[in-house]
């Protein structure tokens, strides 16, 4: 394919990207493009994974079969997230097996937020409030994003994260109203989990390498910090109405901007986390490798199958 030819087929991309027209996977994109999803999807992905590893902690452990049931299915639903995605960015010309190669080689990443602890009860109803919340703030713009099966996927995981959100957000109301050392336990949840949550939806615009171009190919409808006011505005509202308080002393609301100022994020901390350095990174990761390794016989299984219902198929035809 000569040079002119490739200008014409950028252009002809690029134009589409301005019409808001879907770019579907048999269609022609740059080989950036293409990348850019691969790493974005299956990261989306690869966290929606991992992050079954800090609640799936507590479903032997939660306080009544009411919460067991609820949480055990918040888990499933982040598994089935996880597949949508996958198969999503398989359309992109990568394999599942790939991808999760890059995974536990530590060549992809997956969201910081999961390298937490989940120390208490009320912890759980923080990932759901804030995580998820945050989750839900970065997501339903992706419900338009220029890729068309990433798009197609969201819509289906933004509507049970708000359920998500929202059982996270009960079970700290239900703390917050109890004995003095349930809103405690809940007050200690929203404080360790404050700034990890303001974390999670990336580093500052000046610091990001991949918004811009994001931005571009409508990958992103708005940036890290857009999306980290939104959902400040969004949250403290929630803890002021149930008697907690933001652990940030700088918190105030700024009626110019009509949004509130918060403190200064701890970006060392943000970025020792990424590189491999957080709390649980090794556990989340060998927790990983060791289910993948140990589940191996049932992949095995499952291929035996198939290939033997193909072959008696093919016999049938015969």
């Amino acid at each position: 394919m000569s040079e002119a030819e490739i200008k014409n087929l950028e252009e002809a991309f690029e134009a589409r990207i301005e019409r808001d027209e879907k770019i579907e996977p048999k269609d022609w994109m740059p080989e950036k493009y293409r990348q850019t999803h691969i790493r974005q999807m299956s990261q989306h992905a690869h966290s929606e994974i991992i992050g079954m590893l800090p609640e799936g902690n507590w479903i032997s452990r939660a306080p009544s079969l009411r919460r067991k049931v609820a949480l055990l299915a918040k888990v499933q639903d982040e598994g089935g997230h996880g597949l949508y995605l996958y198969s999503a960015t398989e359309t992109l010309g990568i394999t599942r097996d790939e991808l999760f190669e890059q995974l536990h080689s530590g060549k992809a990443k997956y969201s910081s937020i999961f390298n937490y602890p989940t120390l208490t009860w009320a912890d759980i109803g923080a990932i759901g409030w804030l995580v998820d919340g945050a989750a839900i703030i970065n997501q339903v713009p992706l419900c338009n994003t220029s890729f068309g099966p990433y798009a197609r996927a969201m819509v289906r995981v933004c509507k049970e994260e708000s359920f998500h959100q929202r059982q996270g957000y009960e079970i700290m109301v239900k703390l917050a109203k109890g004995a003095p050392e349930q809103k405690e336990m809940a007050q200690d949840a929203l404080n360790r989990w404050w700034w990890p949550s303001l974390m999670m939806l990336g580093p500052t615009d000046n610091q990001s390498v991949h918004t811009a171009q994001s931005m571009k190919w409508k990958l992103k409808r708005k940036t890290n910090d857009e999306l980290r006011q939104q959902f400040i505005d969004q949250t403290v509202p929630q803890a002021e109405l149930i008697g907690l308080k933001v652990p940030d002393e700088n918190l105030k609301w700024n009626d110019a901007k009509k949004g509130y100022d918060f403190g200064d994020i701890d970006w060392d901390e943000f970025w020792q986390v990424v590189k491999g350095h957080g709390p649980c990174n090794k556990e989340r990761m060998t927790a990983r490798v060791s289910a993948w390794e140990n589940g191996q016989w049932v992949r095995d299984a499952a291929m035996a199958h198939a290939e033997k219902q193909a072959a008696s198929l093919q016999k049938e035809v015969s």
